[in-house]
C-alpha cells in the first residue's frame, strides 16, 4: 500500500524542457525519491528505460508503484548514487541520454520523525539516507566526535557563525549525558546562540543540522565521485542535469562542470584541443515565484546542466 505523503518534484517543468528524451531513450534518475520527475519522465519513453537509483528502501518501495502504473520499462536499484555508474555498467548500459540529480532532502524523508531530519519534531538521532548500511548516525556525530571536528564540520558544512559555540555547548552537555534525540540537539542549539541569532529568520538548527547530515551521509565527496564516473556516460546530445539547494553543493557542480566544458589551450601545440561537453546554462536556473508560492522548499534550489557535444 502506498502511504499519504507526497513529494513535489522541484523545477519539474524545466527538467522536462531541458532533458533531450525521446521514445527509446535511456534515462537515469540517481536521486529517485517518490518519483516524482521519474514518473513524468517515463511517459516520454515507452521504448526506453528508466533506471532509478535510490538507497532509501521506503522510497523505492512507494516509486514501484507509482512507476508500475505509466509503464513496466523501469529498473529499480537500492544503492547510493556515488555506485551509478559501475551498476549501469554492469547491466551492460554505457551510454545513457539523460541524468537527473536532485540533491535535496525528499519531502517524505524529511518529515518523518523517525528518520531524524527535522528539527520541528522530536525523533532518535539518525539522518542516514540509507538507514541499512550500518554506518555512522547523527548521534554518534554529536557524541563521540572531538570538539575541534564538530566545530571543522559546523564551520565548513553547515557556515554557521556560531559554529563554536554549539560545539562547545554539545561537549559540555554530553558529559551529563547522552544526546539521543533532534529536540534535545535543538535546545542545546538554542541555549549555545546569542540572542541577535536567534532573532534572525529562519530556524536556529538549521545549518548545524545540515552541517551533521552531511557528514553522516558524506554528501560533497559522494556528489563529485558520482559526477566524475557520470559525465563520461553520457551519449553525444546527452544531458546530465543537477538540482542543488545550497552553496557548498552549487559550487562544487558549477566547478566540475566547468572543468569538463572547458579546455586551456596551449598556443604551443599545432592545434587547439576542443572540450567535449558544454555549458547548457551558464546562468544557473531557479524556480519561479508561482513555483515557489505552490512549494516554498523549492525556494533555495539551483539547476545546471551539462551536454555531451
Amino acid at each position: 500500500m502506498m502511504t499519504t505523503n507526497t513529494h513535489i518534484p522541484v523545477l519539474l517543468n524545466e527538467i522536462l524542457e531541458h532533458l533531450p528524451l525521446n521514445s527509446d531513450s535511456i534515462y537515469c534518475d540517481l536521486t529517485l525519491g517518490r518519483a516524482g520527475h521519474a514518473r513524468e519522465l517515463l511517459k516520454k519513453i515507452p521504448n526506453g528505460a528508466l533506471y532509478g537509483f535510490d538507497q532509501d528502501k521506503s522510497a523505492l518501495d512507494y516509486s514501484k508503484e507509482v512507476l508500475s502504473e505509466i509503464s513496466p520499462n523501469f529498473t529499480l536499484i537500492h544503492t547510493n548514487f556515488v555506485n551509478a555508474a559501475s551498476e549501469l555498467k554492469g547491466r551492460g548500459i554505457l551510454e545513457v541520454d539523460a541524468v537527473l540529480l536532485d540533491i535535496g532532502v525528499s519531502s517524505p524523508m524529511f518529515d518523518d520523525p523517525s528518520r531524524g531530519f527535522s528539527y520541528r519534531n522530536d525523533g532518535p538521532l539518525d539522518m542516514r539516507m540509507d538507514q541499512y548500511n550500518g554506518r555512522k548516525t547523527a548521534a554518534d556525530v554529536v557524541n563521540l566526535y572531538t570538539l575541534n571536528e564538530l566545530i571543522k564540520i559546523f564551520r565548513e558544512y553547515g557556515e554557521d557563525k556560531s559554529a563554536v559555540r554549539v560545539a562547545n555547548a554539545i561537549v559540555e552537555y554530553r558529559k551529563s549525558k547522552p544526546i539521543t534525540s533532534t529536540l534535545q540537539l535543538v535546545d542545546i542549539i538554542k541555549e549555545a546562540k546569542p540572542a541577535r541569532e536567534l532573532r534572525k529568520k529562519g530556524h536556529p538548527a538549521k545549518q548545524i543540522f545540515q552541517a551533521i547530515r552531511i557528514e553522516v551521509n558524506d554528501e560533497l565527496n559522494v556528489l563529485k565521485d558520482t559526477l566524475n564516473s557520470m559525465i563520461p556516460l553520457l551519449k553525444k546530445g546527452g544531458r546530465l542535469a543537477v538540482i542543488t539547494f545550497h552553496s557548498l553543493e552549487d559550487k562544487i557542480v558549477k566547478k566540475i562542470f566547468r572543468d569538463h566544458a572547458v579546455v586551456i589551450g596551449n598556443r604551443n601545440l599545432p592545434y587547439q584541443p576542443e572540450a567535449k561537453y558544454r555549458l547548457v546554462n551558464r546562468k544557473v536556473i531557479t524556480p519561479t515565484e508561482e513555483e515557489i508560492e505552490i512549494n516554498p522548499r523549492a525556494k533555495s534550489a539551483k539547476l545546471r546542466i551539462i551536454e555531451r557535444k
